[in-house]
């Protein structure tokens, strides 16, 4: 049977936090609570005037891939709903085929 993951573009990610809406209302949690959480990164200087700014969505332990809407045949909810469309869901295989060469890209594949 294949795994299945989560890949993630952050390059391209506006942190919007849909992905960590979506979840929380897929799976009814709690304020305060996410199985994808989007964490901050900077800003810090690069240089003169240019900054680096960068929002990556991580999964937390509480993410099950959306168990019950995959067996439905339709896609976790933080992926539907991407609003920047730089999540991926499928075989960790393909997705890590995906991922070569791309600096970019976080692939999370929980046992």
């Amino acid at each position: 049977m294949a795994r299945y993951g989560l890949l993630i573009d952050y390059e391209y990610c506006t942190g919007c936090h849909t992905c960590e809406v979506a979840c929380q209302m897929e799976h009814d949690l709690p304020v305060g609570k996410w199985g994808i959480q989007l964490a901050e990164i900077g800003p810090w200087q690069i240089e003169g005037d240019k900054w680096q700014y960068a929002y990556i969505p991580v999964p937390t332990e509480l993410c099950d891939l959306c168990g019950k809407r995959v067996a439905q045949g339709k896609l976790p909810a933080c992926v539907h709903n991407c609003q920047a469309d730089v999540m991926r869901f499928g075989p960790v295989e393909e997705l890590a085929k995906e991922m070569e060469g791309k600096s970019h890209m976080v692939l999370f594949a929980p046992k």
